[in-house]
């Protein structure tokens, strides 16, 4: 399978592996090392295998695209990554190549992976997406499923990435807050300039209004001081997508948008995020998305 960042392959997440002569190393040493080699090929398991929850480190490097098994190991030890989610490729009668196999597991995983982790802003720096799925030739013998991870590419991680304690406040909150910013993009025309594709815009922004309405009815059930505050925010927001979206020309496009999309930046649901007891500290892709 591929990895890649996204194939059963593993593009994506490496594990350096250091070249030691028995003879530069002592007697304990080398005995040592035996147990760890045993321990690991143990702990060996196909990549067809791998279920959420898993904890593992790759047998190659992050920035190879093909892995066949990995090494499982408890989450409480250190490892470079975890699966959170999986799915099955449907609806292709072939293989759909590899550059079709990692779209499909880019449009799929992110989603697929909130229903382990709802919290993206809790996952560790340096932890990123990435995912495996099938090759060409696993496709023959019936692979169809694609496994999401976060993997760390340099150094590792330890515990478990899953959301098991989440309040009920927690939990509307982020399902709102996540189903937002997944209107957002997952419907961002292809277009980088509003004037080349106004009708693809006006689509993003409907569903992005679709979605804050969606968010805000449900954080009237959260009477928090701060998230008071950003339910009345959000609202107005909401109202500016609403205008974006039945906008008549681009110039009306542009002051909706402007104001809309400004309306939902990230850092201004650290205050209420910080009331919820939920991380605060801001991804660094979305903070380099909104200081641009």
């Amino acid at each position: 399978m591929f990895f890649g960042v996204t194939s059963r392959s593993a593009r994506g997440i490496s594990a350096a592996v250091a070249l030691l002569a028995i003879g530069a190393v002592g007697c304990a040493d080398a005995i040592d090392s035996a147990k760890a080699g045993a321990k690991k090929a143990v702990r060996q398991r196909s990549v067809f295998s791998l279920t959420p929850g898993d904890c593992y480190n790759p047998n190659k490097a992050v920035s190879e695209s093909e892995e066949f098994s990995v090494e499982v190991v408890p989450c409480e030890e250190a490892h470079k990554g975890q699966v959170v989610g999986e799915f099955a490729i449907e609806g292709e009668s072939a293989y759909p190549g590899d550059s079709g196999a990692s779209k499909i597991a880019d449009e799929r995983c992110p989603t697929e992976s909130q229903k382990f982790i709802s919290d993206t802003w809790a996952v560790p720096e340096g932890v990123d997406l990435f995912y495996y799925y099938p090759t060409s030739e696993s496709w023959e013998t019936g692979d169809r499923a694609v496994s999401c991870t976060y993997a760390k590419e340099s150094g590792t991680f330890s515990g478990s990435l899953e959301d098991k304690s989440l309040n009920t406040d927690q939990t509307t909150y982020l399902k709102g807050a996540n189903a937002v910013y997944e209107a957002l993009w997952s419907s961002q025309p292809e277009a980088d300039q509003i004037e080349d594709d106004l009708p693809g815009y006006k689509k993003q922004a409907k569903a992005v209004a679709s979605a804050l309405n969606t968010h805000v009815a449900a954080l009237k059930a959260v009477e928090q001081p701060e998230t008071v505050k950003l339910r009345t925010q959000l609202e107005e927001t909401a109202e500016a997508w609403k205008d974006a979206a039945s906008a008549g020309n681009t110039d009306d496009f542009y002051v909706a948008y402007d104001l809309a999309f400004t309306g939902i930046d990230p850092h201004k649901t650290v205050a209420a995020r910080k009331e919820l007891k939920l991380a605060t500290t801001i991804p660094a892709d979305d903070a380099e998305v909104w200081a641009s």
